[in-house]
């Protein structure tokens, strides 16, 4: 996913935040650990609900800024600080339900085989301050107050959060209206702060306060950051989305029961967002003789041009497009000329044999309103096909009932190169639910357990911590024996919400 920065904000006047200022905020989100950590699950969710809250409250004064700085459409903008209000509540919700502590208690047994066994008593307990890097695509969902930043205070860790360059005025300005609101609802101060400049985001990074860091963003800088994340003295979890091409696949039956259906349906998907959402369909595998090139024809070119983030990432579209437009293998079926102050989409096509022959070359990402259709002679060669893409975010499948017997294998094969997948669907629209799971198998993302979206999310900024034999005074209130916050707990093998 590439989210270069955006043009409008070498016009604007927020400046870098200076080391002097950077180490305040690292010092501030360091004394707030604790405090923020001890605060039961219901009064975190009271913080999560007042900057929910706040953040609606703002959407009057923050959208028109957005637009100014990303190009995107009010519609969109109006939308995203929904989902990003939402997002916070969902959390809340999940804070109170209480499952995400993951409660397990063994009670002590002598006669325990092939040993006595001690009580034991696991819980997941906050990593400690968490750095954020937000994201230009999303200047809502996947910045100030996205899912990393919901999900890192859900979980009772500080954030230090790295603006993009790309919006740093909604940043400070979102950045304000939440800080406000934590500390009307009672947050320890240095709960949350926004930094800015590449220096910071770094600096932050290598520091020993930070023990957990998040990204949204290209493979290259999402790389360059894991390695130093990983390479300091006391190396850190780092969660990075990178990049996906976010494949589907069209069985024969499929294109016969409702091929022009599935035609405007990728169209729609791959331009929406002018080609810049993290889970655009980048290929669309197609059976020979699908018949289906004219109606996609014409809805790319019925697709009216739309703005990109900044001329830079226009810039860096229109590169890469070029690059695909000149492989050997590649035809171009519509090419979408840029013209101001809209980029129309460019569709090409090759076909599997050519894909096979020489893969790396066309499964490069390109952030924008490009795809690639590509023609495959039968079910093995779409077996090899699958096999040969790397991680992914999600994967499509686009089948009817008669092809049950035969789509096992692609599934099996999908499932070990995507995070998602999507029956009959398209892949743009990641639901803020308990059940989605956004990442993937590397370079989709670069901790393929995890997910930066959904209530299991707050997972990655958690850690287990058991107590042995402790006594009843000295333990956490939901590991002690009445369970005083209700919580769901896994007690000698059973779950329940009662005491013991």
């Amino acid at each position: 996913m590439n989210t270069a920065g955006n043009n409008l904000a070498e016009n604007r006047t927020v400046p870098d935040t200076t080391p002097a200022e950077l180490d305040a905020a690292l010092a501030a989100a360091s004394r707030a650990a604790g405090p923020l950590a001890a605060l039961r699950p219901a009064e975190r969710a009271a913080l999560l609900r007042a900057a929910a809250d706040a953040l609606d409250a703002a959407a009057g004064e923050l959208v028109p800024i957005a637009i100014a700085e990303s190009s995107l459409p009010e519609a969109r903008l109006t939308g995203e600080v929904a989902r990003s209000s939402g997002q916070l509540r969902l959390f809340a919700d999940a804070l109170e339900e209480g499952s995400y502590l993951e409660v397990i208690i063994d009670t002590a047994d002598q006669d325990a085989a092939p040993v006595p066994r001690p009580d034991l008593r696991r819980m997941l307990v906050p990593l400690g301050p968490v750095l954020v890097f937000a994201a230009s695509n999303f200047p809502f969902a996947f910045s100030v107050p996205g899912g990393d930043t919901a999900s890192a205070l859900a979980a009772g860790a500080p954030v230090v959060l790295k603006a993009h360059p790309g919006h740093p005025e909604l940043s400070e300005r979102t950045g304000r209206v939440l800080v406000d609101a934590l500390r009307a609802a009672g947050a320890p101060e240095g709960t949350f702060a926004v930094v800015h400049g590449m220096d910071a985001g770094t600096s932050a990074l290598t520091d020993p306060r930070i023990k957990a860091a998040a990204f949204t963003g290209s493979v290259r800088g999402g790389r360059a950051l894991l390695d130093i994340a990983t390479s300091r003295p006391e190396p850190i979890p780092f969660y990075g989305e990178l990049g996906s091409l976010n494949p589907v696949f069209v069985t024969p039956a499929a294109v016969a029961a409702r091929g022009e259906t599935i035609a405007d349906g990728y169209v729609s998907s791959f331009t929406l967002g002018t080609g810049q959402f993290c889970t655009k369909p980048g290929l669309l595998f197609l059976p020979e003789g699908h018949g289906l090139e004219e109606r996609l024809v014409g809805a790319v070119r019925g697709t009216a041009p739309a703005g990109m983030l900044s001329d830079r990432i226009r810039a860096g579209h229109a590169e890469e497009r070029e690059r695909l437009e000149g492989l050997g293998p590649v035809r171009t079926l519509v090419h979408g000329a840029d013209a101001a102050p809209g980029v129309a989409p460019t569709l090409l096509a090759t076909t599997a044999k050519e894909l096979l022959a020489d893969p790396d070359p066309l499964l490069q990402e390109c952030f924008g309103p490009t795809s690639i259709v590509v023609e495959y002679s039968g079910p093995e060669e779409l077996l090899a096909a699958a096999e040969a893409f790397g991680g992914n975010l999600t994967a499509t499948v686009h089948a009817e009932g008669a092809d049950a017997p035969t789509l096992p294998p692609l599934l099996d094969l999908l499932r070990e190169r995507t995070g998602r997948l999507v029956y009959n669907g398209w892949p743009t629209g990641v639901a803020v639910a308990w059940a989605m799971h956004h990442g993937g198998p590397y370079p989709a993302t670069t901790a393929s357990v995890h997910t930066s979206v959904g209530t299991t999310a707050v997972r990655r900024f958690l850690r287990p911590i058991c107590y042995q034999n402790t006594p009843q005074a000295l333990l956490p209130d939901a590991l002690r024996d009445g369970n005083a916050l209700g919580l769901p707990r896994r007690i000698n093998g059973v779950v329940t919400r009662d005491a013991l």
